[in-house]
């Protein structure tokens, strides 16, 4: 068999960082440094609900650090393009800026961090400490810029430029092969008809249910006599919730303390995505659910469920 090969064609260096970023999966010496520094995010989260909601980006529906992260990538990838027209008050500048949004783009990065593990967490680590070496060239690129010594301010920037290069690697492989901060339920199967989900009399009032539509799992429980049926996994990380509780008429996810009302809204972090919530009808002692109006292709014609 012949085969064709191009230039962004499957090459020795993606099957090298292929290699790489598993040995970094598999490292397990990295959680000794890792399981306390998340613990400490995640004290600092439950200290203050607030900060757990804004840098998680409740508030927005989704992840807040990605959308942080435009500001110094795009500050530095400027400066480098200014230092190359000869405008250093320019470069200077927007190395300045840079720095300034890395602070916040960092912290919640931290936050979102605080909430995977194994793998995971092993490569948020590297990938946090290649963008701290960024944060720290960048700085004392600005500071030899600030004193005149402009080839010297250039040379941190270049040495910046490439472990923004290392982190942002690390951050793509993160969202992009792990699925770090992607709806955990993207994928699950929906079905349009009605389909048997639990007896009616497994349904009982203040309580969490577990069900199963067809293969895909729901949470279910009654309140005021009325059935509710939301998905069973997370969107944020994928916990079981009716391993959950019900607290203030929410249900409260049983590993991070995600809270969703009960019509799949989020009402507190570190979740982003409201949870999937199900039509429900009740049959001959049987509680059947669908999702009538679904249009995302990837749910109606999933791979598996």
């Amino acid at each position: 068999m012949s085969r064709t090969r191009t230039l962004t064609a499957a090459t020795p260096l993606t099957r090298l960082l292929d290699t790489v970023v598993g040995a970094i999966e598999h490292a397990e010496v990295l959680d000794k440094v890792s399981a306390p520094i998340a613990a400490l995010e995640q004290k600092l989260g439950e200290t203050l609900p607030w900060w757990k909601n804004l840098a998680s980006g409740t508030f927005l529906g989704h992840p807040l650090h990605p959308l942080l992260v435009t500001v110094p990538i795009g500050s530095w990838t400027a400066a480098a393009a200014f230092d190359l027209v000869g405008d250093r008050k320019g470069a200077k500048r927007l190395v300045a800026m840079g720095i300034l949004g890395a602070l916040p783009t960092m912290a919640t990065g931290g936050s979102d961090w605080a909430y995977t593990n194994g793998a995971e967490q092993r490569v948020g680590l590297v990938h946090a400490s290649a963008n701290s070496l960024t944060l720290t060239a960048y700085g004392l690129s600005w500071w030899e810029r600030h004193r005149g010594n402009h080839g010297r301010g250039v040379a941190w920037s270049v040495l910046g430029a490439a472990t923004m290069g290392v982190g942002g690697w690390l951050g793509g492989h993160m969202s992009y092969a792990l699925g770090v901060g992607v709806d955990t339920t993207a994928f699950q199967h929906t079905d349009e008809e009605w389909t048997p989900a639990a007896t009616s009399a497994e349904v009982r009032e203040g309580e969490l249910t577990a069900g199963d539509a067809n293969g895909v799992p729901v949470v279910l429980t009654r309140t005021r006599g009325e059935v509710v049926a939301l998905a069973d996994r997370c969107t944020h990380r994928g916990a079981p919730l009716h391993e959950g509780r019900i607290e203030e008429g929410c249900i409260v996810c049983p590993w991070h303390d995600s809270a969703f009302d009960l019509d799949g809204a989020v009402v507190r972090g570190p979740a982003t995505r409201p949870q999937l919530a199900y039509e429900v009808v009740e049959r001959d002692g049987q509680v059947l659910v669908r999702f009538s109006d679904e249009e995302r292709s990837l749910r109606t014609n999933p791979v598996g469920v």
